[in-house]
């Protein structure tokens, strides 16, 4: 038997640097005041001097894009997981009122493809320069045998920065406060193998075909629509006004997600039928069907971000999502919870 190398094996280190060399100038387009140094070292550097803040808090947050993945396999398309990837991680630690600072990604496959994983970089680089934060470094692993042919992984990571005494948490809810939801783009990040079970296996779907109600985007490009971005609107409305609290709509939908800011003594109402539905979701819980109250709990049903404001700054916070191009509704209330009350309850008419 001849000699064997790393590339006979099954890691390919020249497409590694090949990789490295496509992603350059998208990793360069998202750099921020704080960087230090570029991209190719063990560890990525950033300033920890942050100008104007009295007492500096750092937010952390890490997240994947689940089984999302398994549509963009199915149709072969990469350049919106990366944004996916990049909006779950910034969307939560805005949550806090941080501003995002910089992000890292982990991308890992069994045959590395310079081209392809070129491509969700690249998204992850765009879901960067949108939120204003740095791509910082990350790691791409080659793991011959660990992957199915084609596919890959995707985690990220990122760091936000907020002054103490502008720190958003619970403890400014109130009976009264109204209830700010910020329209989804899609199914966002979550729900997907739900999802998957009712479009492929039951309703008999298939990726390219076009579905009455989702005008001329195929079922792929409906299913794809990255995950909104909502740091940018939301960190120019904190300028002019202090929430009492604020909700990433991701697993768990609307019941576990509120419920994590809610104090005791209190629950909030949610008002079905005051934000318009996207068809996609009323396609998946015909198609299933699906009970009305398990697509709430999946699925974020057209709001992915919610912000609760006292009443005095509805008007105002409505102005301000507006003038930033974001749809948002008034979709209901935080009121006192009596013994026994559901935390999170609806009223209002079905949804679906």
């Amino acid at each position: 038997m001849g000699n064997i190398s790393y590339k006979n094996a099954g890691v390919d280190i020249d497409e590694g640097a090949l990789l490295v060399d496509l992603i350059k100038p998208a990793v360069r387009s998202t750099q921020r005041t704080g960087v230090i140094g570029g991209i190719g070292g063990f560890g990525g550097l950033f300033s920890a001097r942050f100008k104007g803040l009295n007492d500096p808090v750092l937010v952390s947050a890490t997240d994947g894009v689940g089984t999302k993945l398994k549509i963009a396999f199915m149709a072969d398309r990469h350049d919106t997981v990366g944004i996916d990837l990049v909006a779950m991680s910034v969307n939560d630690i805005l949550v806090s009122g941080a501003e995002p600072l910089f992000f890292l990604d982990y991308l890992a496959t069994g045959k590395l493809s310079a081209k392809k994983h070129s491509e969700v970089v690249k998204g992850v680089a765009r879901g960067c320069k949108e939120s204003g934060c740095a791509l910082l470094g990350g790691e791409t692993a080659e793991m011959p045998g660990m992957y199915g042919s084609g596919e890959y992984d995707l985690a990220g990571f990122a760091v936000g920065v907020v002054d103490k005494k502008a720190i958003i948490d619970h403890k400014r809810v109130k009976a009264g406060d109204h209830l700010i939801g910020l329209a989804s783009s899609g199914l966002h990040s979550n729900g997907f193998s739900l999802a998957r079970s009712v479009l492929f296996d039951r309703m008999g779907l298939k990726v390219t075909d076009k579905v009455k109600g989702l005008g001329s985007r195929n079922l792929s490009q409906v299913l794809l629509a990255p995950t909104r971005l909502y740091v940018k609107p939301v960190l120019k409305l904190l300028k002019k006004i202090r929430p009492s609290a604020m909700v990433h709509v991701t697993g768990g939908g609307f019941q576990e997600n509120i419920s994590r800011v809610l104090p005791k003594g209190l629950k909030a109402s949610v008002e079905l039928g005051s934000w318009p539905v996207p068809n996609i979701f009323k396609i998946i819980q015909k198609g299933g069907p699906v009970e009305e109250s398990e697509m709430l709990r999946t699925f974020n049903c057209g709001i992915g971000y919610i912000i609760i404001v006292k009443p005095k700054d509805v008007d105002s916070t409505l102005k301000s999502l507006k003038a930033e191009k974001v749809r948002a509704f008034d979709i209901g209330k935080i009121e006192k919870a009596g013994r026994g009350d559901s935390v999170v309850r609806f009223t209002g008419t079905k949804l679906f």
